[in-house]
């Protein structure tokens, strides 16, 4: 008759008989075990390392799903962000498309600029559905979070420190500033000396 091997596991070498020679486990037991509380004390042990365990293999999976989470909402806002430009590139391609019949045109400098008027009224009107606000400047008070002033003129006619000449309209989405005017400011010697 064949020999049957058999391995011993640690819960088995604690169940053997009393008295009977058993094998200790490799991990060494947190407490020393005194005579009658050998069997209970194993069994508490055992079920404290299966609840660790087991604690051990959630935490990882809590933080693979952690993981996964953050990697899909990245992806989502890329997304979002993608669809939202292509959209906005969507209404803007009609007047890149008007541009360009303007530069085929054949007319003449009047027809031109009366078409290219028209272009940049479509390009407005665009924006104002985008809710993008040209930033008011002429005769308005110079303030630094709205304009930026390039120089000063030396003009009678309107207060001093306020915008006489507009040289790049400055533009808001709602209520951010995409970037500021750029202007000149009246420099009039007669209200500074008063």
């Amino acid at each position: 008759m064949p020999e049957k091997k058999t391995e011993l596991t640690v819960l088995e070498s604690t169940e053997a008989a009393p008295g009977a020679a058993t094998e200790e486990p490799a991990v060494a037991d947190p407490a020393p075990q005194t005579g009658g509380e050998t069997s209970a004390g194993r069994t508490e042990y055992d079920q404290l390392k299966a609840e660790r365990d087991q604690l051990l293999d959630r935490l990882a999976r809590m933080q693979a799903e952690f993981e996964n989470a953050r990697k899909r909402a990245e992806r989502e806002r890329q997304a979002d962000r993608e669809y939202a430009t292509c959209n906005v590139i969507e209404q803007f391609l009609p007047v890149l498309d008007n541009l360009n019949l303007a530069l085929k045109s054949t007319g003449s400098a009047h027809q031109l600029r009366s078409g290219v008027e028209l272009i940049v009224k479509q390009m407005e009107e665009i924006l104002r559905q985008l809710q993008v606000s040209p930033i008011n400047a002429v005769g308005e008070e110079f303030d630094p979070r709205l304009h930026e002033a390039l120089g000063s003129v030396e003009r009678h006619d309107l207060p001093d420190q306020h915008v006489a000449e507009e040289i790049r309209r400055g533009y808001r989405l709602r209520e951010r500033l995409l970037r500021p005017a750029l202007v000149r400011i009246v420099s009039n010697s007669k209200q500074t000396s008063e």
